[in-house]
């Protein structure tokens, strides 16, 4: 099901065909240092991570991290979606790219267009993010989507604390 799409982008939900895609993106060390080690290093570690995370996100709020590709061929690049976690008041927006797609303007694409729809196909008013402090290249990308850094968290998946950004959509 595709979500939304951009001139060069187009942002679906993710499926069990992505699971090689999966592995690669979420053992790439930028991924595993600036947002986590998920543990996932096979196909089936990735079916089980999808069963578990996105698919379930789907079915409960009707949003959760999807699959970036490029129009023109379907190659999967990233992934860039909404997730709805306890200890957020509101739902958090959440990307990654694999490092070849970086720096091309392809996340800013991707999670503009997410937000600019995201009251009319979720009915969310507002979004946050969240980010490890040394990711410079998310909170230039945050800052630039109109996010604002309103203060310094605590989480129980990070034993670091973690910067909180909100924007109203």
């Amino acid at each position: 099901m595709v979500v939304v799409t951009t001139p060069r982008l187009l942002l679906r939900r993710l499926e069990d065909r992505d699971a090689g895609f999966l592995v690669e993106l979420l053992n790439d060390p930028a991924f595993i240092r600036f947002i986590a080690d998920r543990g996932v290093r096979t196909d089936q570690d990735a079916r089980e991570y999808l069963s578990d995370g996105p698919y379930a996100s789907y079915a409960r709020y009707g949003f959760g991290l999807c699959c970036v590709c490029l129009r023109d061929s379907g190659v999967p690049i990233g992934i860039c979606g909404f997730l709805k976690r306890a200890e957020l008041d509101d739902a958090d927006i959440g990307f990654a790219l694999l490092p070849r797609y970086c720096a091309r303007g392809y996340a800013f694409e991707v999670a503009s267009a997410l937000l600019r729809d995201a009251r009319a196909l979720f009915a969310l008013t507002r979004v946050l993010a969240i980010t490890n402090p040394d990711n410079a290249s998310s909170i230039k990308l945050l800052d630039r989507l109109g996010f604002s850094c309103d203060k310094r968290i605590s989480v129980p998946w990070s034993s670091q604390e973690l910067l909180l950004f909100s924007c109203a959509v």
